[in-house]
């Protein structure tokens, strides 16, 4: 270890000789009146990386406090612009929207070809992510394809609401909300249950979990290679090597999925599925588009990924904030019961309209724990000017929306959990409001939404007007309780235990 440890080092001493005697863009730009935008004082070769800590979301946060909407900073050999204010944010993602077109591809993602069939990581200028944003805007979410699969996800719905009634305790909430939104995902597309509730399908449970999981916390992970690129090929924190395990691993199980769906098809008494892979397998064996079974793979990684952990993380926030503020459910209950009735029942999609204060509710809730705290970066293909800044080409961008959302400049007391501030105002989350993007926005706007902001309203409905709730005694706390961790998605520290009572 010791010996890893000094070639480490010489190995970093090294990438930060050449980089700032040949690459560094301060270097190649400085004088002649072109400036960079303001940011705090760097340290020789690991630049501001030890200024961010554990929680960078809140550090960029600080920093920019001081240092303004629009400030640089230098993590290892790699310039860092971060944009922490709505206007900003537009410029990037809408005004500038083809020079930021690239995302910025992880090291450690970069592998079993994903960087190059991943929606997410392929530049929106490319006939390939055109292709991938065409089929997923008109075949998988448009408002037909939606409809056409609610009744897949109302039936997850019901077995979560009875497996509520007869918890008999208290609840691991976020559990729950998992295996709930893991199963409304496989069952719009592939019309399957992968986890159940009960002990004797905790294997399997735990196993998508897992793998889900250490994707999301693996690729969030800070990454030595990114910041030093000249040490990639050494993986030396075997980030790549455990990526590369998960995610083969999550594409196996899809691979799986997919050939006993093509035997299937091929039965003469089959009769057509209701779900996302039937309607990819169609286009793939059309002439409308060149589409692969090998794309549909990694576009299906995507989606679970991003539907299963991002809607089940924020749907156990809602409850947190829900029971932390008893005055907020009761209005909230009180909504639920005057559209729905008293009686248990699952909410129909097509009744969320009907419903301000929920929807008032799950705004709030992005807003207050934005699932994605920093937007996935945006690379510079081109040097450009941002606010009279220069910023260079290949720099990454981060969109900080968790300062934005908790910018006292933009809302009113925003460390607090009012979702009264969204009735009536007109704000969403569609991409058009600069304040409130936890989606994204521009061409870069998560194509998956419509399908998460079904699933999000559904979900907090079905277990406020099913059932009562009380905290477990001891978790009231509302620090205690808010404790997240940093990540591609942003976690509760500490699973939610909460008790539901069956309404009488």
């Amino acid at each position: 270890m010791q010996v890893y440890n000094i070639l480490l080092w010489l190995g970093l001493a090294a990438a930060w000789v050449v980089y700032n005697r040949w690459l560094d863009p301060w270097r190649r730009h400085r004088g002649g009146g072109r400036k960079f935008p303001p940011g705090p004082p760097r340290l020789p070769i690991l630049g501001n990386i030890l200024q961010l800590g554990r929680n960078p979301h809140k550090s960029m946060a600080e920093l920019a406090k001081q240092y303004g909407p629009l400030m640089s900073l230098k993590l290892g050999t790699q310039f860092v612009g971060v944009v922490s204010s709505p206007e900003m944010a537009r410029e990037i993602l809408q005004k500038q929207g083809l020079v930021f077109s690239m995302p910025f591809s992880a090291e450690a993602v970069c592998v079993l070809g994903h960087e190059h069939m991943s929606m997410g990581l392929l530049s929106t200028s490319s006939a390939q992510w055109r292709k991938l944003r065409r089929i997923s805007k008109e075949h998988l979410f448009s408002p037909p394809a939606l409809q056409a699969s609610q009744h897949l996800r109302r039936e997850r719905l019901r077995k979560l609401a009875e497996h509520v009634s007869n918890c008999g305790g208290p609840m691991n909430v976020g559990e729950a909300t998992f295996t709930t939104m893991s199963n409304l995902m496989f069952g719009t597309l592939f019309s399957i249950e992968v986890a159940g509730f009960d002990d004797s399908d905790s294997c399997g449970r735990r196993e998508l979990r897992e793998h889900v999981n250490s994707l999301m916390r693996v690729a969030g992970a800070p990454n030595i290679a990114d910041f030093f690129p000249l040490l990639a090929s050494f993986d030396p924190q075997g980030l790549r090597r455990k990526l590369t395990y998960h995610l083969g691993s999550l594409m196996g199980l899809i691979q799986t999925l997919i050939d006993e769906r093509l035997q299937a098809r091929t039965a003469l008494d089959y009769h057509n599925k209701n779900d996302s892979l039937e309607t990819l397998l169609d286009l793939v064996q059309g002439h409308e588009y060149d589409l692969s079974i090998e794309e549909i793979k990694h576009m299906f990684v995507d989606l679970i990924i991003a539907g299963s952990d991002t809607s089940a993380a924020t749907t156990e926030w809602a409850m947190v904030e829900l029971l932390l503020h008893p005055d907020k459910l009761a209005k909230l209950k009180a909504e639920l019961k005057n559209v729905l009735g008293d009686q248990n029942c699952i909410l129909e999609e097509s009744d969320i309209s009907k419903l301000p204060y929920l929807q008032a509710t799950v705004k709030e809730v992005l807003r207050y724990h934005p699932a994605a705290p920093l937007l996935a970066p945006h690379v510079a293909e081109d040097e450009t000017k941002i606010n009279g800044y220069l910023i260079p080409k290949h720099a990454k961008i981060f969109i900080n929306i968790w300062a934005i959302s908790r910018d006292p400049n933009i809302w009113k007391n925003p460390d607090r959990f009012e979702p009264e501030r969204f009735l009536d105002n007109g704000i969403d989350f569609g991409g058009r409001h600069f304040e409130l993007i936890p989606f994204g926005s521009g061409r870069k706007v998560c194509p998956g939404m419509p399908l998460a902001s079904r699933m999000l309203h559904c979900m907090i409905a079905t277990l406020c007007h099913n059932f009562d709730w009380k905290l477990e005694q001891g978790t009231e706390s509302k620090q205690f309780q808010r404790e997240d961790v940093f990540g591609l998605v942003l976690q509760k520290k500490t699973p939610l235990w909460a008790i539901p009572i069956n309404k009488v």
